[in-house]
């Protein structure tokens, strides 16, 4: 079963955590599990961003979580938000085109 897991947080440093993102791309190239990512911003609070990650299973997500370099900059990309980010972790029931 897929499944999509939401971060849902605020930052004022978007072009820093873009950055970072790259490198975990980079640094995780082959081993990531990741089947699409979207990167997307709220367009009535500029600071609010959400970041949509859709994984073949929750099983293969936890792969990709595990792996040390998520890890390195998760720890990163969280210093750089204005509070906690929210995660939501979503089983997907039904897909439609």
């Amino acid at each position: 079963m897929r499944f999509v897991q939401v971060i849902e947080y605020e930052t004022a440093r978007e072009e820093e955590m873009s950055r970072l993102f790259d490198e975990w791309m980079m640094a995780t190239e082959g081993r990531r599990t990741v089947l699409r990512e979207y990167h997307t911003r709220d367009r009535e609070r500029p600071n609010h961003y959400v970041d949509i990650l859709e994984f073949p299973s929750y099983e293969q997500a936890m792969v990709s979580k595990a792996l040390p370099e998520t890890e390195r900059v998760a720890e990163r990309l969280w210093a750089l938000c204005d509070g906690e980010p929210r995660f939501i972790g979503l089983e997907v029931l039904d897909e439609e085109p």
